[in-house]
């Protein structure tokens, strides 16, 4: 990669959320962010829950977020690297970014060598102490059983009642506190605490999303843990050059 070049990350855009804010609105943000960075940008890492609920039938797709899929693909034809780790609004990616524009997938964590740092990444949904119901209700989205039903449904019934499941999920959340909760009771700082423990190699960041907090937290051995807050309230991103770490506001 050229010395000039940047990684980028961002998270949490749940684009077509259903609020008080026209749903074009941030998707046409974020393409303008995804357009000031793309002559710098080496990569791009999206840490889930880019769409606020997606779900793929065998012939055919969720309509909507025709400026933010051609823009990735603008970045995919240029040859730039798209990353996207599934959280648990757009777990049911399959294959249709991949075929269409090249997007690599994660459904996992993954701990991958960039410019020299190693990095672990992750949504973050699920990682450390998850309270039964989520464990349960995270099971059932991930059985192949249950999306194979689902599949069954009319796209006009599937796709509606994802978009009610996600503006209820929406309106309980903020009903929650989205500050930083501090160390001793945040879930993802305790995860990446106890990963950094056990660890034969320390990675030197660990990156999550799912939180829709910006945080950068120095854990020991020289590790640092990035939440880069999300595209509803902060419009926020990070970006990494081998150097410099760095949180960002887009359009402040």
């Amino acid at each position: 990669m050229s010395p000039d070049k940047k990684i980028y990350f961002v998270a949490d855009a749940h684009l077509g959320m259903r609020t008080d804010v026209p749903v074009s609105e941030n998707e046409k943000k974020l393409v303008r962010w995804l357009g000031s960075i793309q002559a710098d940008c080496g990569a791009l890492y999206m840490l889930g829950d880019m769409i606020d609920f997606w779900y793929e039938y065998k012939e055919a797709v969720p309509k909507g977020f025709v400026r933010f899929f051609g823009k990735l693909a603008e970045f995919t034809d240029a040859g730039i690297p798209v990353y996207w780790f599934a959280g648990n609004h757009d777990l049911w990616l399959f294959n249709y970014v991949q075929q269409e524009m090249g997007i690599v997938v994660y459904s996992e964590a993954q701990e991958l060598d960039i410019l020299g740092k190693r990095f672990y990444m992750a949504h973050g949904d699920g990682l450390g102490y998850a309270p039964f119901n989520l464990r349960l209700m995270n099971g059932i989205f991930h059985s192949p059983f249950f999306q194979a039903w689902f599949r069954i449904l009319h796209p006009d019934l599937g796709i509606r009642f994802g978009l009610r499941w996600s503006k209820h999920s929406y309106f309980k959340r903020k009903t929650m506190e989205l500050a930083y909760l501090g160390e001793d009771k945040e879930h993802l700082v305790k995860f990446a605490k106890e990963h950094l423990a056990s660890a034969k190699t320390a990675p030197d960041f660990y990156i999550f999303g799912h939180r829709h907090i910006l945080l950068d937290l120095q854990l020991r051995q020289g590790s640092r843990l990035i939440i880069p807050g999300d595209w509803i309230r902060e419009f926020s991103y990070a970006s990494f050059d081998g150097r410099d770490f760095v949180l960002e506001h887009f359009e402040e």
